[in-house]
């Protein structure tokens, strides 16, 4: 084993290049097979439309097809009845774009692939997922969670309620309205009515994990209930995060109900405080979002409108209990009673 004390000072900057050219080229390569593997599907896609449109072929000929692949390369993987189908859908579903095959599509995975063309139906949205895929690194299970939860809607939302535009210069503020969405969904909560905004802070905390997925890529968690000290006073931020992306500290104040103009006027104060007190000196401006159960857009508007801070004001969404299940949910007095009657193990038990 070689003396690690003998390597020259500049090896283990060698050794991190080296690291990241391999990793580099390995990824080069796992996107050149996929490339040649959508290639490969577009034009056995192309070729059975183009025998079934003009020669008159049925999907007969598919299923023989698939019989015959496997009896003649018994190997052969990817080529069953229903991945022809899909073959053929590929074509079908982008040829109308003039390419030969579409650049976005050879870059995602054929399984991303599948995904868009079976759950979304409007180009220009199948568009927007499949490129949010190929930035943001998603997994085949967080396309479809990003796709059934309608994040094209939120994100690309015309009703958002935010001043990025008059206090932030571009294309920051371009970068910063794409992050925002308009509801968040929680579907991974549940709160019981009466619930309070410190049981919604509780509940986004156990499930942090589940929180970030869909803030989005980009956020880190610094903290809850993050002190901030004003001349002899305490304040307290209900969640705070840096974007690594927008280079920026990102405020969250919850509300359990609807949206007051009142919160801007705080989330502003915050704001200063925090750019004078926290932020560092290379960093951007900090940006606050408020998310409260409910808004009314103009006076969302109104509120934000004469502010010097980066605010945004989005909603969110809980998952519900039934109506029918809430009644039988017992209270925290019956469940206190319950305990009270159980009686403690003697020691001979």
């Amino acid at each position: 084993m070689a003396d690690r004390r003998k390597l020259p000072d500049n090896y283990p900057e060698f050794l991190r290049q080296l690291k990241a050219r391999i990793q580099a080229r390995q990824t080069r390569a796992i996107l050149a097979v996929n490339q040649e593997l959508i290639t490969l599907y577009w034009e056995i896609g192309q070729q059975i439309v183009e025998r079934q449109e003009k020669a008159g072929w049925g999907d007969a000929v598919i299923t023989q097809l698939e019989r015959d692949l496997k009896k003649e390369m018994p190997d052969l993987e990817g080529f069953s009845r229903r991945n022809l189908y899909r073959m053929r859908l590929l074509y079908l579903t982008y040829r109308k774009q003039g390419e030969f095959v579409p650049q976005l599509v050879a870059q995602i995975p054929w399984g991303h692939n599948i995904v868009l063309m079976e759950k979304v139906k409007d180009p220009a949205e199948r568009e927007w997922y499949a490129r949010q895929s190929l930035e943001q690194g998603w997994s085949r299970n967080i396309l479809v969670h990003q796709i059934d939860s309608n994040l094209y809607a939120r994100q690309v939302s015309q009703i958002k309620s935010h001043n990025f535009k008059q206090v932030l210069p571009s294309p920051q503020s371009e970068l910063i309205e794409h992050a925002l969405k308009d509801p968040y969904v929680f579907d991974f909560l549940t709160l019981q009515q009466g619930a309070k905004e410190r049981d919604l802070q509780n509940g986004l905390l156990d499930k942090i994990r589940d929180f970030l997925v869909e803030l989005g890529n980009g956020f880190a968690f610094m903290g809850s209930e993050y002190p901030l000290r004003v001349s002899d006073q305490d304040f307290y931020l209900d969640l705070l995060f840096y974007h690594y992306r927008l280079r920026c500290l990102v405020v969250i104040d919850l509300k359990i109900g609807e949206f007051k103009p009142e919160d801007a006027g705080k989330m502003n104060f915050y704001l200063s405080a925090l750019d004078q007190e926290v932020k560092h000196p290379d960093d951007r401006p900090s940006v606050g979002i408020i998310l409260c159960k409910s808004k009314d857009k103009l006076i969302a508007d109104y509120a934000l409108r004469d502010l010097n801070k980066a605010i945004g004001v989005s909603t969110y969404q809980l998952q519900e209990l039934p109506l029918e299940l809430r009644s039988e949910l017992p209270t925290i007095e019956q469940l206190q009673e319950v305990l009270e009657t159980v009686e403690e193990p003697s020691e001979s038990d």
